[in-house]
């Protein structure tokens, strides 16, 4: 069979809403298949990818009539833009192609959440994207077959199904499985998801209601299971059956599978990362993603020749890929990218990933024969599955080493495998009996079977348009609007046991009533403690309730109100409504800034973060309220001083705190978003009823280390006194993560030699640092002692990193004090500076970190989370950290002041040459001398103190000449 490279195509979006207002900067461009990208901060050269296709949607289009974007020619690039058909027919029709000749197929769509997979993908309206499109042409090239007189009996099967949390769950059974459906793997076919539905499919119109219907149903499950649908994949599998006399008359069939696969958002790396965190394995969300980075970087390796091990059977999804990726199947991916400035990391990152991706290489073979062989060989694999059932001596699974194993472990591998046996007959007699059956018969049975949900989508949208309704409102733009609850009798009670019901964090039984007055309504919360927000405003009494208001019950229920009467009857045009337009609103009335016009890269990049985080850490509250966990958590911005990092930019990050002991702990924002999941995971356990619905310690996401050292705050140290040889003593503040002073630490920088011999100013001052470079330059930096650190800590510490050296340098550790006497010295310097080490020491500084231990609790009280969060305002979504009763401090007024300190020493330095020279001018004219040696002017300015001054001044009298 030939091999054939993995067909890679990329593809840029416009700006959205948020680009556009802060005026972001575009940082991709395309020249045929080329596609450049340029670093918004001018570090780099531009980087150049080519590809198959490179597809530039970022403008050049124009909307028509019916609402498609097709390019517009008076633009400039207008010619380059590929609109959904042109895409489609350079991918989806190879696709097609690819399933007439009998050939397997899977088409990727990779990238960053919000960077256009599902625009590509799945499209929105009319503008259809590869996936119906794909569906509608088969079922149109399958009635011109059949018009020619073609006598060929065609079959297509549909099945959807979505990975989340290494989980699979099938997206046509409304059931939530608990725990998935199990992949196993088959000897022929390779890794399957056991008992997916795979239902026949008549017509176009036929495949539209089941994608509907799988569409709902993840819907449902994403705002039941608050869970969040930009990580989970989803897979949209077709096969083809073409059945048809070969040229020897014989019964024939050809089999093409084609996997339409949504992978999941490559979220944005965030250095500080959940490195470190126990719980990092136990958050498999990310798991699906980083192996198939992994697979496919070893795929590209194994292609340039290297004998790599490719690791498919670390997740479910690299699994049911495994044929897509490196085996029986032509391979295209298509990569979305962000166009602006604020993206620029994650972007870079998928054009690396899509340039290894076209690097693999698969060997596709026609899936053609004989009707009665493939029969043949299903009864012979079931005969000897049958015969190694009954003795017992089942294959051991490739790879286990049987000597290794425990008697316990082979009993188990044993029951594993005859479970996975016993699926493959049942696999196999399905698959032969369907082989037996017209196509006919087949749609016939799943029909009266009952087949899909039984929702009449049609009547539902034909009933939206006319009656109010609640539609709810997702982070996926694909699964917003397929919920519906209709507002149809006077008086309606919202809530988990309500006439419409729904659950969710902070969802009560009866949460809050809307009513129906002659066309006029109104909302009001069942009890003032409900969390109902209108328009991101608390709901404390009665309130009107107008068409597109937004509403969220508790913390993940969003939905917006559709009046259709109010909205036909008034001249206004309503903006269509979005789950992020409802997340900025409750930010702006939090209190942030969240406008967009001349915002820094960095300003947006932490504004993305806060509307990411704020309703992630009220959900996380609401969790531990409904679990009573004892812990509550706060959103705080954090400079890169505040994290004792020298350089970086500004972070949210998350203060969690256990409300009966008050222990702390700071956590970085993947880990608490990782933590989170997890969360979400026990939260779903404890609604299902299961028991036990508690994680034990070790993977508990809501608790952390007592004994973890805790980063207490940072002094950051700057060295400029050292490039003039000046020491330095101060006392200077230590901040904590907020910025907030909580002690203060005596440090002193002193010249000294390599050995450490402490040099007297008067000795070494210079009043230019270039005088030093190439010379030996040493100093001391000693930490005397901290004073005044939170009473809650003990094994106080500090350390720091200097200049890059490997390994930090730490202080003694004290407990039972909040004055430690550290008495800690150490020297610093360079045998032979350079410029570039001169330049360190004029402009650097050294990032001095405060460690300790939090004190256990001498008694433990017993409080309630719901009863503490609600007496400390949170329940209302107060979940920024806000307060304090320390002096806050400005990092730049403490490098002020130590430059201040300095340049009060070079004065003083600078004053005594003077003085020094003013007496050589009184000395020289006492004496009549009109001339004084260079030599003697050098010592005299030069002179490391006034003693020695007057010592050179002295030998005035001694000088030649007058």
């Amino acid at each position: 069979m030939p091999e054939e490279n993995v067909r890679v195509a990329v593809r840029v979006r416009p700006f959205n809403r948020r680009e556009r207002e802060r005026n972001a900067t575009l940082i991709i461009d395309m020249n045929g298949a080329t596609t450049q990208i340029t670093d918004p901060a001018g570090a780099d050269e531009p980087r150049k990818f080519t590809f198959d296709y490179s597809f530039w949607s970022h403008d050049g289009s124009k909307e028509d009539a019916n609402g498609y974007y097709g390019p517009d020619t008076s633009h400039p690039n207008g010619k380059k833009f590929a609109d959904q058909k042109k895409v489609y027919d350079a991918l989806g029709v190879a696709v097609l192609k690819n399933a007439w000749e009998g050939y397997n197929s899977t088409l990727f769509a990779y990238g960053q959440t919000g960077s256009g997979k599902s625009w590509s993908v799945v499209g929105y309206g009319i503008n259809k994207g590869i996936v119906p499109m794909f569906c509608d042409d088969v079922f149109k090239q399958i009635e011109a077959k059949k018009a020619e007189g073609d006598k060929t009996e065609f079959e297509i099967t549909f099945s959807m199904l979505e990975i989340y949390n290494e989980q699979v769950r099938d997206l046509l059974d409304s059931s939530r499985q608990k725990g998935g459906l199990r992949v196993r793997q088959h000897p022929k076919l390779g890794f399957y998801a056991d008992g997916l539905k795979i239902v026949p499919v008549s017509d176009y119109a036929d495949i539209e209601k089941r994608m509907e219907e799988g569409t709902q149903n993840r819907t449902v499950a994403s705002t039941n299971m608050n869970a969040t649908s930009s990580r989970a994949h989803t897979i949209v599998g077709i096969t083809f059956v073409q059945k048809f006399q070969n040229a020897a008359g014989e019964e024939t069939t050809k089999t093409a599978v084609t996997n339409l696969v949504d992978l999941a958002g490559s979220e944005r790396a965030d250095s500080t990362g959940a490195t470190g965190d126990r719980l990092k394995e136990g958050a498999a969300i990310n798991q699906s993603l980083s192996c198939l980075g992994n697979v496919i970087a070893a795929l590209a390796d194994r292609s340039s020749g290297k004998n790599t091990r490719v690791p498919y059977r670390d997740s479910v999804l690299t699994k049911l890929l495994k044929n897509a990726l490196g085996g029986n199947s032509k391979t295209i991916m298509i990569a979305a990218l962000s166009p602006a400035d604020i993206n620029f990391d994650e972007t870079l990152s998928t054009l690396r990933y899509a340039d290894r991706a076209k690097q693999i290489k698969n060997s596709a073979s026609v899936n053609e024969d004989p009707t009665e062989k493939l029969i043949r060989e299903l009864q012979e694999e079931n005969e000897k599955l049958k015969a190694a059932l009954a003795s017992g001596n089942l294959t051991m699974v490739a790879g286990e080493e049987d000597d290794d194993l425990t008697d316990e472990e082979r009993a188990q591998i044993k029951s594993e495998l005859e479970d996975q046996y016993k699926s493959i007959l049942d696999k196999n007699a399905q698959e032969m009996e369907d082989m037996k059956k017209t196509f006919e018969e087949r749609l016939k049975e799943a029909e009266q079977k009952g087949g899909g949900s039984g929702t009449d989508f049609a009547a539902i949208n034909e009933k939206k348009k006319t009656v109010a309704h609640l539609s709810n409102l997702n982070l996926d733009p694909q699964l917003s609007g397929h919920i519906t609850h209709f507002v149809e009798a006077p008086e309606v009670c919202i809530g988990a046991e309500g006439d419409i019901a729904f659950k969710g964090p902070s969802v009560v039984a009866k949460h809050a009533i809307i009513r129906d007055d002659g066309g006029k309504f109104t909302i009001e919360a069942c009890d003032v403690t409900n969390r109902l927000l209108q328009n991101g405003k608390a709901v404390v009494s009665k309130q009107p309730l107008k068409h597109n208001d937004r509403l969220i019950f508790g913390t993940t229920q969003y939905f917006v109100f559709v009046n259709p009467k109010e909205r036909d009857a008034s001249k206004e045009k309503f903006p269509e409504v979005t789950f992020e337009m409802a997340q900025e609103e409750v930010a702006k009335k939090s209190g942030f800034d969240m406008s967009g016009e001349n915002k820094s890269r960095e300003d947006a990049l932490l504004q993305e973060d806060m509307l990411e985080i704020m309703p992630a850490v009220e959900e996380a509250n609401a969790i531990s309220q409904e679990l009573d966990k004892k812990m509550k958590f706060e959103s705080m911005v954090v400079s890169p001083e505040a994290r004792g990092e020298l350089s970086g930019r500004t972070e949210v990050m998350i203060k969690a705190t256990n409300i009966e002991t008050k222990h702390e702990w700071i956590w970085p924002k993947v880990k608490f978003m990782n933590r989170k999941y997890v969360m979400q995971e026990m939260y779903n356990d404890f609604l299902d009823g299961d028991d036990p619905w508690e994680l034990p310690p070790e993977k508990d996401p809501f608790l952390d280390d007592i004994n973890a050292e805790f980063h207490i705050g940072s002094v950051k140290i700057w060295l400029q006194s050292t490039s003039y040889m000046i020491a330095m003593k101060e006392q200077l503040d230590i901040i904590d993560y907020r910025g907030y002073e909580v002690g203060k630490i005596n440090i002193e920088l002193v010249p000294c030699n390599k050995s450490g011999k402490e040099f007297a100013e008067d000795e070494v001052f210079v009043e230019d640092p270039s005088e030093l470079v190439g010379k030996e330059i040493f100093f001391k930096l000693k930490l005397e002692n901290g004073m005044g650190l939170p009473t809650r800590f003990t094994d106080l510490y500090a350390k720091y990193i200097f200049n890059h050296e490997p390994k930090p340098f730490e202080t003694k550790k004290l407990g039972n004090t909040i004055n430690p006497q550290w008495a800690f010295s150490q020297v610093h310097g360079y045998a032979k500076a350079t410029e570039k080490d001169i330049d360190f020491l004029k402009d650097g500084a050294i990032m001095l970190q405060v460690w300790g231990k939090q004190k256990l609790p001498k008694e433990k009280k017993t409080v309630n989370t719901k009863d503490a969060m609600i007496k400390g305002n949170l329940t209302k979504g107060q979940t920024h950290n806000v307060n304090t009763n320390n002096k806050k401090v400005d990092p730049e007024k403490v490098k002020y002041m130590m430059k201040c300190a300095m340049l009060e020493k070079k004065t003083q330095h600078l004053e005594q040459k003077l003085a020094a020279m003013k007496k050589m001018l009184e000395e020289a004219e006492k004496h009549k001398k009109k001339k004084l040696t260079v030599d003697l002017i050098q010592k005299i300015y030069h002179a490391p103190s006034n003693d020695a001054a007057d010592k050179c001044i002295a030998l005035i009298p001694q000088e030649k000449g007058k």
